[in-house]
């Protein structure tokens, strides 16, 4: 059984943007003046409208201009599908339960995109009865019921975001993503890219 969700964290710590700054790490810190992930977009959508409400979908203002420019690059070069992005922080930062990042704004979930049978991009479902998503579970090649990972889309949902943040004048530290499904990443037409520019986890979170 496979997680579901990649987390990106982005670095360094950067304290010069105009409205957010952070301290410390991703593990251990804060953050001041948090602004909160839009609840949708074109062709995203927040994970949950209670953890919303919950304050759940803070980040640092850089990490918004970048997470907004991925899905509006996605939308040109991805138009038929969408996307969901998870839980990020709290605007003040600090501990984040049951997560062992999310500290200091730099932080964030995405969930898998998804396909159904006949090759339609959807959402992963996320409500209270799986805990938001996050008790889904892929099996070892990336089903899910009758849903399938979609790894064209996460292949490019990664490529996008990367370039955004790049293009701000910063990096990403780390990709989450399960090892045992990230093979089939590396053979999209995203592959080399991925293999090249991005630092995948080595385990299991």
């Amino acid at each position: 059984m496979q997680h579901l969700l990649i987390l990106i964290l982005l670095t360094p710590c950067f304290a010069y943007a105009e409205t957010s700054i952070c301290y410390g790490t991703t593990a251990n810190g804060r953050l001041v003046g948090g602004v909160q992930l839009p609840a949708e977009g074109d062709n995203y959508v927040g994970y949950s409208g209670i953890g919303r409400l919950a304050g759940r979908t803070y980040v640092h203002s850089e990490v918004k201009i970048i997470i907004e420019k991925a899905y509006a690059a996605l939308a040109i070069e991805q138009p038929d599908k969408i996307f969901k992005y998870a839980e990020t922080g709290f605007a003040e930062g600090g501990k984040f339960r049951p997560h062992k990042t999310h500290q200091n704004g730099l932080s964030a979930d995405f969930m898998v995109p998804v396909l159904t049978a006949n090759n339609q991009s959807v959402h992963l479902p996320t409500h209270p009865l799986n805990t938001f998503g996050y008790d889904i579970e892929f099996d070892e090649v990336g089903n899910y019921e009758d849903l399938v990972i979609d790894y064209t889309g996460l292949a490019a949902h990664i490529v996008a975001i990367h370039k955004a943040t790049k293009l701000q004048g910063h990096d990403l530290w780390r990709v989450i993503f399960d090892p045992k499904l990230q093979p089939y990443l590396f053979a999209t037409e995203y592959g080399e890219y991925l293999k090249d520019h991005v630092e995948f986890s080595k385990k299991r979170s």
